[in-house]
């Protein structure tokens, strides 16, 4: 996950790029996927939500 909370797989024997941590789940790439539908439920980059309500 990164710091405007989007998430990406990433293989366990590589480093993580900068800006970017890991979340504590691992698996197969399948469960990683299915994990992050479940806790990825807003899209919007943590930057950008609320913004809409402010114009």
């Amino acid at each position: 996950m990164n710091d405007e909370t989007q998430y990406s797989i990433w293989p366990r024997n590589r480093d993580l790029p900068a800006g970017w941590r890991g979340t504590g789940f691992a698996g197969t790439r399948e469960s990683c996927l299915e994990h992050i539908d479940t806790v990825w439920t807003d899209m919007c980059p943590a930057s950008l939500r609320g913004k809409e309500n402010d114009q």
